[in-house]
């Protein structure tokens, strides 16, 4: 767990500028644990994934994003780190207008910094909307749903007989030096996406959560 932001790295005065932490949770078609995450091939050689940011604390300029989550619905047709995405981008629906674009000019690449890298990722957004998130996993153990478009049931992978759910370290997505990336599998993982072209479901692959950081003084 990360420590929350203070007033001074919060705050970005310019309006460009961002300060966010919270968790980074990634489901996907790969077996587990994924190799996208470690900066390898997907199995299969494509992945279909949900990449959902959790904002425990966050600032977008002089807009407070915190308690936010942000979902990005992908098919990724090679290796993650080599871009050509297809994405659909939702936020969730409790983020009040003044949020909601705040978030959308983050993460579709706008503001510049590390948002903008993972941005130039996407060769094609397809759609940016709003919908209901539920967001009830710790530590890869859980439910997340995004209403009429993704369900998914998750469950750690337990590396020990006394329960310890398996870790990895400083991979190729991580912000946070030296926090763990949870292990884990989902027991049911579906999107129903038709209108963009995405519906797929899955059991028993990969899920991956983390502590999630990202900064930039615009």
């Amino acid at each position: 767990m990360t420590t929350p932001l203070d007033s001074s790295e919060a705050r970005t005065g310019n309006g460009t500028g961002y300060a966010l932490e919270g968790t980074m949770l990634e489901i996907c078609s790969c077996g587990s644990p994924c190799p996208c995450f470690i900066g390898e091939d997907p199995h299969g050689g494509e992945c279909f994934g949900v990449i959902a940011f959790h904002l425990e604390h966050g600032r977008i300029g002089d807009v407070d994003v915190s308690g936010r989550t942000v979902v990005n619905i992908a098919h990724i047709p090679g290796n993650a780190l080599s871009g050509g995405w297809r994405s659909v981008l939702v936020v969730d629906d409790g983020a009040a207008d003044v949020q909601y674009e705040a978030l959308v000019n983050a993460f579709s690449g706008q503001l510049g910094g590390g948002l903008a890298d993972l941005a130039g990722l996407v060769g094609e957004l397809v759609d940016v909307r709003r919908a209901a998130v539920r967001h009830a996993v710790d530590n890869a153990d859980g439910r997340f749903e995004v209403e009429g478009i993704v369900e998914a049931h998750l469950q750690p992978i337990q590396s020990s007989p006394d329960g310890t759910t398996a870790t990895l370290y400083d991979s190729a997505f991580t912000t946070v030096k030296g926090a763990p990336a949870y292990l884990g599998k989902s027991r049911h993982y579906r999107v129903t996406l038709p209108d963009a072209d995405m519906n797929w479901s899955f059991e028993g692959r990969n899920t991956i959560q983390t502590a999630w950081r990202m900064e930039h003084a615009g």
